[in-house]
Protein backbone atom coordinates (compact mmCIF):
# COMPACT_ATOMS: atom_id res chain seq x y z
CA UNK A 1 0.00 0.00 0.00
CA UNK A 2 1.88 3.30 -1.38
CA UNK A 3 2.06 6.06 1.53
CA UNK A 4 1.32 3.08 4.94
CA UNK A 5 3.48 1.98 6.51
CA UNK A 6 2.70 -2.00 8.33
CA UNK A 7 2.62 -2.01 11.59
CA UNK A 8 1.61 -5.35 12.36
CA UNK A 9 0.00 -8.72 11.70
CA UNK A 10 -2.71 -10.44 12.89
CA UNK A 11 -2.51 -14.03 13.61
CA UNK A 12 -5.76 -15.34 14.54
CA UNK A 13 -7.93 -15.15 17.11
CA UNK A 14 -7.42 -15.33 21.33
CA UNK A 15 -10.12 -16.74 23.24
CA UNK A 16 -13.50 -16.80 22.42
CA UNK A 17 -15.10 -13.39 22.44
CA UNK A 18 -14.22 -12.07 19.15
CA UNK A 19 -10.26 -10.46 20.41
CA UNK A 20 -7.62 -11.39 18.40
CA UNK A 21 -3.70 -12.04 18.53
CA UNK A 22 -1.58 -9.37 16.82
CA UNK A 23 2.11 -9.34 16.33
CA UNK A 24 3.45 -5.81 16.41
CA UNK A 25 5.61 -4.59 14.04
CA UNK A 26 6.68 -1.21 15.98
CA UNK A 27 9.53 -0.31 17.46
CA UNK A 28 7.21 0.32 21.16
CA UNK A 29 5.60 -3.16 20.04
CA UNK A 30 2.47 -1.63 22.77
CA UNK A 31 2.06 1.16 20.61
CA UNK A 32 0.31 -0.23 18.32
CA UNK A 33 -3.06 1.23 18.80
CA UNK A 34 -1.59 4.88 19.00
CA UNK A 35 -1.79 5.35 15.18
CA UNK A 36 -5.56 5.81 14.45
CA UNK A 37 -7.93 3.18 12.53
CA UNK A 38 -5.42 0.85 10.68
CA UNK A 39 -6.15 -0.59 7.09
CA UNK A 40 -6.14 -4.50 6.73
CA UNK A 41 -4.95 -5.90 3.59
CA UNK A 42 -8.11 -5.67 1.85
CA UNK A 43 -8.29 -2.04 2.71
CA UNK A 44 -10.68 -2.29 5.33
CA UNK A 45 -10.72 0.33 7.85
CA UNK A 46 -10.27 -1.58 11.34
CA UNK A 47 -9.66 0.42 14.89
CA UNK A 48 -8.05 -1.22 17.00
CA UNK A 49 -7.46 -1.61 20.86
CA UNK A 50 -4.27 -2.82 22.96
CA UNK A 51 -5.84 -4.93 25.88
CA UNK A 52 -2.83 -6.93 27.34
CA UNK A 53 0.24 -8.14 26.43
CA UNK A 54 0.28 -12.03 25.44
CA UNK A 55 3.08 -14.43 24.38
CA UNK A 56 3.96 -13.67 21.09
CA UNK A 57 2.39 -10.43 20.37
CA UNK A 58 -0.71 -8.42 21.98
CA UNK A 59 -4.15 -9.01 22.69
CA UNK A 60 -6.66 -6.44 20.72
CA UNK A 61 -10.09 -5.65 20.03
CA UNK A 62 -10.52 -4.58 16.59
CA UNK A 63 -13.90 -2.99 15.26
CA UNK A 64 -16.75 -5.01 13.76
CA UNK A 65 -14.69 -8.00 15.19
CA UNK A 66 -17.12 -10.02 18.14
CA UNK A 67 -16.66 -13.21 17.89
CA UNK A 68 -13.85 -16.05 17.56
CA UNK A 69 -14.84 -16.96 14.08
CA UNK A 70 -14.92 -13.21 12.82
CA UNK A 71 -11.06 -12.92 14.34
CA UNK A 72 -10.15 -16.10 12.78
CA UNK A 73 -11.42 -15.08 9.34
CA UNK A 74 -8.74 -12.26 9.66
CA UNK A 75 -5.84 -14.14 9.90
CA UNK A 76 -2.67 -13.50 7.91
CA UNK A 77 -4.18 -9.69 7.51
CA UNK A 78 -1.71 -6.84 7.94
CA UNK A 79 -2.23 -3.94 9.38
CA UNK A 80 -1.74 -0.56 7.92
CA UNK A 81 -1.48 2.79 9.29
CA UNK A 82 -1.01 6.43 7.18
CA UNK A 83 2.44 7.23 6.64
CA UNK A 84 1.61 10.63 8.08
CA UNK A 85 0.38 9.64 11.32
CA UNK A 86 3.79 7.90 12.41
CA UNK A 87 5.99 9.96 14.15
CA UNK A 88 8.94 11.88 12.14
CA UNK A 89 12.46 10.25 12.94
CA UNK A 90 15.85 11.54 13.63
CA UNK A 91 18.04 11.95 11.08
CA UNK A 92 20.30 8.31 12.13
CA UNK A 93 16.98 6.27 11.88
CA UNK A 94 14.65 5.03 9.27
CA UNK A 95 11.53 3.36 8.71
CA UNK A 96 12.35 -0.26 7.28
CA UNK A 97 9.46 0.25 4.52
CA UNK A 98 11.94 3.23 3.32
CA UNK A 99 14.78 1.45 2.90
CA UNK A 100 13.01 -1.19 1.09
CA UNK A 101 13.83 -0.94 -3.26
CA UNK A 102 16.67 1.49 -2.73
CA UNK A 103 19.94 1.45 -4.62
CA UNK A 104 22.64 0.10 -3.20
CA UNK A 105 26.62 1.09 -4.65
CA UNK A 106 29.71 0.46 -2.56
CA UNK A 107 32.27 3.18 -1.79
CA UNK A 108 33.89 3.53 -5.45
CA UNK A 109 30.07 3.66 -6.81
CA UNK A 110 29.79 0.24 -8.11
CA UNK A 111 26.45 -1.15 -8.20
CA UNK A 112 25.88 -3.55 -5.59
CA UNK A 113 21.98 -4.48 -5.88
CA UNK A 114 19.02 -3.03 -4.27
CA UNK A 115 17.18 -3.83 -0.53
CA UNK A 116 14.88 -6.28 -0.82
CA UNK A 117 13.98 -6.88 2.65
CA UNK A 118 15.32 -5.44 6.62
CA UNK A 119 15.37 -8.38 8.90
CA UNK A 120 15.52 -7.95 12.44
CA UNK A 121 16.74 -11.19 14.66
CA UNK A 122 17.18 -9.46 18.12
CA UNK A 123 21.01 -8.62 17.10
CA UNK A 124 20.17 -5.88 14.70
CA UNK A 125 18.98 -5.20 11.51
CA UNK A 126 19.95 -6.94 8.08
CA UNK A 127 18.99 -4.94 4.95
CA UNK A 128 18.53 -8.17 2.68
CA UNK A 129 20.23 -6.78 -1.03
CA UNK A 130 19.49 -8.50 -4.25
CA UNK A 131 20.77 -8.18 -7.73
CA UNK A 132 19.82 -9.44 -10.87
CA UNK A 133 21.03 -13.02 -11.25
CA UNK A 134 22.61 -13.12 -8.16
CA UNK A 135 21.95 -14.35 -4.69
CA UNK A 136 20.59 -12.79 -2.24
CA UNK A 137 23.66 -10.96 0.84
CA UNK A 138 22.83 -10.08 4.20
CA UNK A 139 24.57 -6.86 5.12
CA UNK A 140 24.30 -5.68 8.72
CA UNK A 141 23.22 -2.07 8.75
CA UNK A 142 25.48 -0.78 10.94
CA UNK A 143 27.29 2.93 10.43
CA UNK A 144 30.28 1.30 10.12
CA UNK A 145 29.20 -0.40 7.00
CA UNK A 146 26.45 1.46 6.03
CA UNK A 147 27.70 4.88 6.27
CA UNK A 148 25.44 6.72 4.13
CA UNK A 149 21.60 6.58 3.39
CA UNK A 150 20.31 9.19 1.25
CA UNK A 151 16.55 8.57 1.06
CA UNK A 152 16.22 11.91 -1.62
CA UNK A 153 18.41 9.99 -3.93
CA UNK A 154 17.40 6.85 -2.99
CA UNK A 155 20.64 5.35 -2.28
CA UNK A 156 22.85 3.83 0.19
CA UNK A 157 26.85 3.32 0.49
CA UNK A 158 27.40 0.14 2.06
CA UNK A 159 31.72 0.23 2.68
CA UNK A 160 31.72 -3.85 3.29
CA UNK A 161 34.19 -5.81 5.32
CA UNK A 162 36.53 -8.08 2.91
CA UNK A 163 34.56 -11.44 2.09
CA UNK A 164 30.88 -10.08 2.67
CA UNK A 165 30.06 -9.31 -1.06
CA UNK A 166 32.44 -12.19 -2.36
CA UNK A 167 30.63 -14.59 -4.63
CA UNK A 168 30.60 -18.16 -3.70
CA UNK A 169 33.35 -19.32 -6.49
CA UNK A 170 35.52 -16.50 -5.37
CA UNK A 171 35.39 -17.46 -1.53
CA UNK A 172 36.10 -20.99 -2.60
CA UNK A 173 40.09 -19.88 -4.23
Amino acid sequence: MKDHVCLGAVMGSYGVRGEARVKSFCAEPSALGDYGPLLDDTGRTLSLTVLRPIKGGYAVRLSGVSNKEAADALRGQRLWAPRAALPALPDDEFYHSDLIGLSCVDTGGAELGRVHAVLDHGAGDLLELRSKGGSPVLVPFTQAIVPTVDLAARRIVIDPPPGLLDDDETAAD
